[in-house]
């Protein structure tokens, strides 16, 4: 048995579910968009905590500065900051008119993953993530 995906009528949990996932996806888009502008006044959101405690950055670090410069179709300097950055970009640019849709049609994406399955989705996004924290804790940029 693989995934199985099913389109069904979104309850209140599912509409409020999705609805927090759009408005926090658009904030956060919109923060990335005005992330120099912001920057250069000093507007921005504190630093990682975890890099200010450790003087290394976290596995997440870079990816505000990854999304500002896809903002600006800079791939290459993107992927340097924050490997994963470009992927993420992408998704959350398709995930919110999806979010948006399904709002509007009161519907919600079902995705039933098997027992035998979880494991190793799980395993790979942590291997992905690991992988690029290794990246930035030996090759690029901080």
């Amino acid at each position: 048995m693989g995934v199985h995906v099913a389109v069904v009528r979104a309850g209140g949990e599912a509409r409020l579910r999705n609805s927090l996932a759009l408005g926090g996806l658009l904030l956060w888009m919109v923060y990335t968009r005005i992330f120099w502008a912001a920057h250069a006044v000093h507007a921005t959101a504190p630093p990682c905590p975890f890099l200010a405690i450790t003087h290394h950055p976290c596995p997440f670090c870079g990816g505000t500065r990854s999304f500002a410069y896809m903002w600006e179709g800079n791939l290459a300097r993107a992927v340097a900051i924050y490997p994963l950055g470009p992927l993420l970009f992408a998704a959350t640019l398709a995930l919110i008119p999806a979010l948006a849709l399904a709002l509007l049609v009161n519907r919600d994406l079902m995705v039933r993953v098997p027992d035998r399955l979880r494991r190793p989705l799980i395993a790979a996004g942590l291997v992905a993530l690991a992988a690029s924290w290794a990246l930035k804790l030996t090759v690029l940029p901080n």
